[in-house]
């Protein structure tokens, strides 16, 4: 029987380190690598580059309101003030309706006059150009740019309500009314004073007269009377002297 033979421990040594770092490389292969806890990441990582630039195009693409757009969308508003809504005059007097307005645009101004008489149109103009003047008040109106009216001569007629409408186009209308009120009391009481004294002087001027007249007349009257009794007691006395 044959002994045997061993092999030399260096040979099964180097076999031993070969299968191993084989091994081991194989492992090193296939092995995932170990993430980091979430203690010892950096606060980097937590940072979303993704999401921030979605916000920033969300944000960029939402429209945004201009004030500027926004007022040139609408436009100032029409404005209509009437710094004196109530005015009392006299007879023969010259009146200002006076108004003030705001419009963005060419404005239409009319005025309306309602009284126990009824309603009818004064006049209607633009700012610029011609004036349409009711028959009624031909040659006793002024306008104005501004939308103020003035009466001229006023009588008792013209007592009432004075509305003005200023509309345009786009910015609608606006209204407002002013009340005017003609009195002819203190001419009238002048007038019927100044005729009753004027009557007083003539009755008064023919009294006097009359008074004078009788007194003229009462006079003669005594003389005559005189003039007379005396003849009539000088004819007695020559009578008794020739007897």
């Amino acid at each position: 029987m044959r002994p045997v033979q061993r092999a030399p421990c260096g040979l099964w040594l180097g076999l031993a380190l070969c299968l191993g770092a084989a091994s081991g490389g194989l492992a090193s292969c296939h092995s995932p690598k170990a993430l980091p806890s979430a203690k010892h990441r950096p606060h980097a990582q937590t940072h979303h580059p993704q999401s921030e630039g979605l916000t920033t195009g969300l944000a960029l693409t939402q429209p945004q309101t201009s004030p500027s757009l926004t007022l040139q969308a609408t436009g100032p508003a029409l404005t209509l003030y009437a710094p004196q809504p109530a005015i009392n005059a006299t007879v023969a007097q010259d009146v200002l309706l006076s108004v003030a307005y705001s419009c963005p645009g060419v404005p239409t101004i009319e005025w309306t006059h309602t009284s126990t008489w009824g309603a009818r149109r004064v006049a209607a103009w633009q700012p610029g150009a011609g004036t349409n003047v009711s028959r009624s008040h031909q040659g006793r109106v002024c306008t104005f740019d501004n939308g103020s009216l003035q009466l001229l001569h006023v009588g008792v007629r013209d007592t009432g309500y004075y509305v003005v409408m200023v509309s345009e186009r786009l910015g609608g209308s606006r209204l407002t009314t002013i009340t005017l009120h003609v009195s002819e009391v203190l001419y009238e009481d002048l007038h019927f004073v100044a005729v009753f004294l004027a009557l007083l002087a003539t009755v008064a001027a023919l009294l006097v007269s009359l008074l004078w007249v009788c007194d003229r007349c009462t006079h003669r009257l005594q003389r005559s009377g005189c003039k007379l009794a005396g003849g009539a007691t000088e004819e007695l006395e020559l009578q008794e002297l020739q007897c």
